[in-house]
């Protein structure tokens, strides 16, 4: 059953296996979706509707920011640049469409207190007293361990399988990141979150049956693995509770942040850097190992947080914008 249904459903099914067969990830085909629904919603069944004009009307017509409207106008550049190739149409519509002044972006940065407090929350929140609920949230505590400690994304821990922690070697081995490239990072040593994995795998091993054969280091039942809801609901649930919950806003032309999963990347990125700062080493210096270590695919994405190498000042520079919003 196809996922699309526009007049250009079997294109976007080609072009959507196209890039698969490259190693590419299904980011794209959100942006195919969206078009796809608009054309459905619009009532159009001919290439000719398709003009520069209708794009731009679509691109108002989208209920998302800026920065998102980019990446989707971006998408469809390439699917259409595509249909030219394969010659479905003669010119792509989309050549021509400038794109929007992409906001600023602060994210948010827990310190590394508020990281210990946060991880914290999460262990005070585990619910023993039921062994479903005990192993689920055991192993979504786990995994905001690792975005904590290891700076993973929050796809990584949940794909993790048994055979990919080494419990000798205290490392992890992480396949087919973002960029479809593998990764074997040490598990650092000073929080010990080797021990915790060990411990859970006891744990594990005595809940669940002899001849279980979930493949997942993390599960959420004896059958499945992590979901990646449960470990976002369990997040903001602890972040409620150590009081740091705030709403994303967007001030003039920059976006703030509300606390996510993914913060704990960025925050695990820049305190590595700060504690480098602050022996008097150089964090410049250690950008290459840093970028390797996270599995960055450009040097230029691991240089971004020397920009936000000390959370305080973020915290001023938010609370300046919006104690003053109208001033900027």
């Amino acid at each position: 059953m196809n996922s699309f249904e526009s007049f250009l459903a079997a294109q976007m099914e080609s072009y959507s296996e196209y890039r698969c067969s490259l190693g590419y990830s299904a980011e794209a085909m959100d942006s195919l979706r969206r078009l796809d629904r608009y054309l459905v919603t619009k009532n159009v069944t001919t290439l000719k509707t398709l003009t520069p004009f209708f794009f731009l009307q679509m691109r108002t017509d989208l209920a998302i920011n800026q920065n998102t409207i980019n990446r989707v106008i971006y998408a469809l550049r390439g699917f259409f640049q595509y249909l030219v190739r394969i010659e479905f149409c003669q010119h792509n519509p989309l050549a021509g469409i400038p794109r929007f002044k992409e906001n600023n972006l602060i994210p948010f940065i827990f310190s590394d207190q508020e990281s210990e407090h946060l991880l914290e929350a999460t262990w005070r929140q585990v619910r023993r007293e039921k062994q479903a609920f005990f192993l689920k949230d055991m192993s979504c505590c786990l995994a905001l361990q690792l975005l904590a400690r290891c700076g993973l994304r929050i796809s990584e821990p949940l794909r993790l399988k048994l055979k990919d922690f080494r419990s000798d070697e205290r490392t992890i081995y992480i396949r087919e990141t973002k960029f479809r490239k593998d990764r074997l990072i040490p598990i650092p040593i000073p929080v010990d979150v080797a021990k915790h994995l060990s411990d859970y795998l006891s744990l594990r091993n005595t809940l669940l049956p002899s001849d279980n054969r979930n493949p997942y280091l993390l599960v959420s039942d004896p059958v499945k693995g992590l979901h990646n809801q449960q470990v976002r609901n369990f997040f903001h649930q602890a972040v409620r509770k150590i009081g740091l919950a705030q709403p994303k806003r967007v001030i003039g032309n920059t976006n703030i942040s509300a606390p996510t999963p993914h913060s704990l990347r960025h925050s695990f990125a820049v305190n590595t850097l700060r504690r480098i700062t602050a022996r008097g080493d150089s964090p410049q210096s250690a950008l290459s190992v840093l970028a390797v270590y996270m599995g960055h695919k450009k040097y230029t994405y691991t240089i971004y947080y020397l920009k936000l190498i000390d959370a305080d000042q973020r915290r001023n520079l938010v609370d300046f914008m919006t104690t003053y919003p109208a001033k900027l």
